[in-house]
């Protein structure tokens, strides 16, 4: 039970910054074909326009309940949107329509959630998924590809990178020395529009003050993920905490927020299912703390209906936090500003 994100890419001391130093020449041979892969593969564009959501960095940022709120905020717009996903941590490489008979050792996490607002196209191949959905359903109007900021395959119309407010772009070096999957200055080619997902941190804020100020300027939006739905239940309730996600610890202090006393953790690493061993292991601790499971809705997912009773028991007695996101007034009108704007001129070529 341990969350795989290197300690440097966010820590700080000697320590941190030894171990970041030290693996920089490997950063720059990673930053290097990152950027030759994109400027070498031509882009497919498709016949529908597509909005991504992408980050700049590796791990969890909040991409997932954005591309959902966007794919609602198109159906409000009189759009038909599905999505377009490589269905990580799947075994489907597509390109395949996600159906009521996938799971998630099929389809990946993800896809399951995403099923939810609308269809759903699993694709390795960004272009290949594309493609079908442009030719297999009629009545689509618009693709939202959940991540693939730095994918050089398909064509954008409009792309989002969501920043994570409090962790920001950590020591601001790239993977493995640091959490950027390319250089900011790069980056900012590939990024329309910046969402920083809760407020701004002080160390957050010092490490994007380079990026916001680079030419050409991209709006800024500000968004926050809050817990949707009944949420009373969580009022100074016991709980035991358990996530297979990018960030844990946002998931923990959000329990926290709406009143949750959490008697204690467990983080897994992202994507992952427990084994049956672990399963028995979160179903004891909670016991042994008088505390109610709870877990997030991509953990929830990953859990089988069927097979192994540990896993089956887990996912009887856990309870989740559905998450959607919410704007501020001004934030909210330039959101539906700019995909309104990117679909006429996408449509009027």
């Amino acid at each position: 039970m341990l969350h795989d994100e290197p300690h440097w890419w966010y820590g700080s001391g000697v320590s941190a910054a030894l171990i970041a130093a030290a693996l920089t020449p490997v950063s720059i041979v990673y930053r290097a074909v990152a950027k030759n892969r994109y400027r070498r593969s031509p882009a497919y564009k498709a016949a529908l326009p597509v909005i991504c959501i992408g980050n700049l960095t590796a791990g969890g940022t909040g991409k997932t309940p954005l591309s959902i709120h966007i794919a609602t905020l198109l159906k409000e717009m009189g759009e038909q949107p599905a999505f377009l996903t490589r269905g990580y941590g799947g075994t489907l490489k597509g390109p395949v329509w996600v159906d009521d008979t996938h799971d998630a050792i099929e389809a990946g996490d993800e896809p399951l959630l995403l099923k939810r607002t609308a269809p759903v196209m699993i694709s390795a191949d960004r272009a290949a998924g594309a493609k079908a959905i442009g030719t297999g359903n009629s009545s689509i109007s618009v693709i939202v590809m959940d991540d693939g900021l730095q994918n050089p395959s398909l064509t954008k119309d409009l792309a989002f990178a969501v920043i994570d407010g409090a962790r920001g772009v950590g020591n601001g070096r790239v993977i493995p020395a640091g959490p950027l999957r390319a250089s900011l200055k790069f980056q900012n080619k590939l990024a329309d529009v910046y969402v920083i997902n809760g407020p701004l941190s002080e160390s957050a804020s010092a490490g994007l003050k380079t990026l916001f100020q680079r030419e050409p300027k991209r709006p800024i939006l500000n968004a926050t993920m809050v817990a949707t739905g009944d949420i009373a239940w969580l009022k100074d309730v016991r709980v035991f905490a358990y996530a297979g996600i990018g960030y844990p610890q946002r998931f923990f202090e959000t329990l926290k927020v709406y009143g949750a006393t959490i008697s204690g953790t467990a983080e897994f690493r992202d994507h992952q299912v427990p084994t049956p061993v672990e399963a028995a292991e979160l179903i004891r601790l909670a016991r042994s703390k008088h505390a109610l499971l709870v877990t997030t809705e991509k953990d929830f997912v990953r859990l089988p209906a069927s097979g192994h009773q540990n896993l089956m028991d887990l996912k009887a007695l856990s309870k989740t936090l559905p998450i959607e996101v919410m704007w501020d007034n001004a934030s909210k009108v330039q959101l539906a500003r700019l995909i309104s704007e990117r679909l006429k001129r996408r449509r009027a070529r």
